[in-house]
């Protein structure tokens, strides 16, 4: 569907034009009080992008950052953009195993890295696993020196500030691959996610247009960057609408506050969890955030109480359930309107800029109100995965991709979500593949069986859970259970946080676990995280 409701623009040409015509209005805000204009961001963009084409990077190679929401990830960025390179966002929480398949797959030739997040010491993990990444070539630190011998460079060793205002900007087609995003599949390996400039400038649209946000509005985003929504809303939305954002490094309920306070932001999307700290938090402590008018949250299940909550306490503020994927972002929008307030409790949203078919297991479309899995196709689908047979399974003939949820088609134009056929867990807006999870779990002798399902979390949504069948003989710990996921290299939040131990696993004829038993009997015992 290239051309249909695009843009055909690109970053660089926006934020060309920003910076000559509004040079010194502040694009985007961050939480310890900097700032960032169009006219600094575009003059570092093109430095870092000069710097790193003095380093052999051309027109199509692939950029990776694996940074937190810092104005280091919004010149890399940049500097990506006006390059004409093809930028990969790596989540800071993965470590070697996920970090060493992406820039592997993606085939990186520069990696940004800080030297230090929450403690990792991520020039560590690089050198570990640089043998097995034949094509990075470069690895830049943000936040100092990087380690003597290691053969990586400062950040600001590579921007070239005196050829900067000579680098003009690469031409590319707005159609053609712009970002790489790896998103957890039910494969044990996470699954290449491809758009364009075009596709991923409609996925911003969809949000603009849909909750009718404008100058007057401020995106405070504590999602990751390294996310499509971070992304997209929070480092994109500056330098193609009017709407300007402030980054969290991360969530935290109280700065959180204080900056809607300070700055005046009127609108969040990000996580379930976090809007229910925000709600608690402010009913706690007597506040109405007047001016916060919009909160949108999923990736996780949306309790309608908690929206219904969010309607109460906060004065002007409208949370809304929103459904979407990295493959197909924000397939909804949810509900505002006073009016359709409990449409926004009880419902995943008002479906906006997308078609949408409710089908059954022969890709034939049910009857009004029933169930069945969802397909969306829209001007903010992705352009495909990077591996071609996941492409002939993931999409109809007729073009609409396959989202694995199953749900039913509420009214006129909303959607409710019932299930997910893929097997995925989602933490605090994490999707965590519970096959991921599972090998590395069998890769210890002590482990015959194993299945890893979904249990509630009280802040998380959900939490992971393991139902192991310990081999003959053998004892299953969860310290024996934690030593194999560390000497795995597996982000610590994909760790199972419950252990279930069992003779035998609920199979199908056919030898296929039964994960809803298991959930089931999970539930019944009370296991909550």
């Amino acid at each position: 569907m290239a051309g249909t409701g695009h843009r055909n623009t690109t970053l660089a040409e926006q934020a060309q034009r920003l910076a000559a015509e509004r040079p010194d209005d502040i694009a985007i805000r961050f939480c310890d009080g900097g700032t960032l204009t169009y006219a600094r961001a575009w003059e570092r963009g093109c430095a870092l992008a000069q710097g790193l084409k003095q380093r052999g990077l051309e027109q199509g190679d692939t950029l990776s950052f694996q940074l937190p929401n810092g104005p280091e990830a919004v010149i890399v960025m940049m500097a990506a953009a006006i390059a004409g390179l093809v930028v990969n966002p790596i989540v800071p929480i993965y470590r070697e195993k996920e970090t060493r398949y992406i820039l592997r797959h993606a085939a990186t030739r520069v990696l940004f890295i800080p030297l230090s997040l929450r403690g990792f010491d991520y020039p560590a993990m690089v050198t570990n696993l640089r043998a097995d990444c034949p094509d990075l070539q470069h690895v830049i630190c943000t936040g100092g020196t990087p380690p003597p011998d290691a053969g990586f460079e400062a950040f600001e060793d590579v921007i070239d500030l005196g050829s900067a205002t000579n680098i003009t900007p690469a031409a590319v087609d707005p159609d053609d691959t712009k970002i790489l995003l790896y998103t957890s599949g039910t494969t044990g390996d996470p699954k290449q996610v491809r758009h364009s400039h075009n596709t991923l400038a409609a996925a911003l649209d969809n949000g603009v247009l849909g909750w009718a946000l404008d100058e007057h509005d401020l995106m405070l985003m504590p999602s990751p960057v390294t996310h499509i929504t971070g992304y997209v809303n929070g480092m994109e939305m500056p330098f193609f609408t009017a709407t300007k954002s402030l980054l969290m490094t991360q969530w935290d309920v109280d700065l959180a506050i204080d900056l809607i306070e300070t700055f005046g932001a009127t609108a969040c999307v990000s996580a379930t969890p976090f809007l229910k700290e925000l709600v608690d938090s402010c009913r706690a402590k007597g506040k109405h955030l007047p001016g916060f008018r919009l909160f949108a949250c999923g990736g996780a299940s949306v309790p309608p109480s908690l929206i219904q909550a969010a309607w109460d306490t906060l004065a002007d503020c409208r949370a809304v359930r929103v459904y979407g994927s990295t493959e197909v972002p924000l397939v909804t929008v949810g509900y505002t309107a006073p009016e359709e307030r409990q449409l926004a409790a009880e419902t995943d949203g008002r479906i906006f800029n997308y078609d949408v078919r409710i089908v059954d297991d022969t890709d034939v479309d049910v009857e009004p109100g029933k169930e069945g899995e969802i397909l969306a196709r829209g001007p903010a689908m992705m352009l495909g995965y990077g591996d071609a047979e996941q492409n002939s399974q993931a999409f109809t003939a007729d073009g609409y991709f396959r989202t694995g949820d199953i749900g039913r088609i509420h009214g006129a134009d909303g959607i409710v979500i019932t299930d997910r056929k893929k097997d995925i867990i989602i933490r605090g807006g994490e999707n965590i593949a519970a096959r991921e999870v599972e090998e590395t779990l069998l890769a210890s002798e002590s482990v015959a069986e194993v299945a890893v399902v979904a249990v509630p979390h009280r802040r998380l949504g959900e939490g992971v859970a393991a139902c192991i069948v310990p081999s003959a003989g053998c004892e299953v710990t969860m310290e024996m259970m934690n030593e194999t996921l560390k000497s795995s290299g597996l982000a610590k939040q994909k760790w199972p946080q419950h252990i279930s131990r069992y003779d035998t696993l609920p199979k199908t004829a056919s030898g296929k676990v039964q994960k809803e038993i298991l959930r089931q009997q999970l539930r019944d015992q009370g296991v909550q995280l």
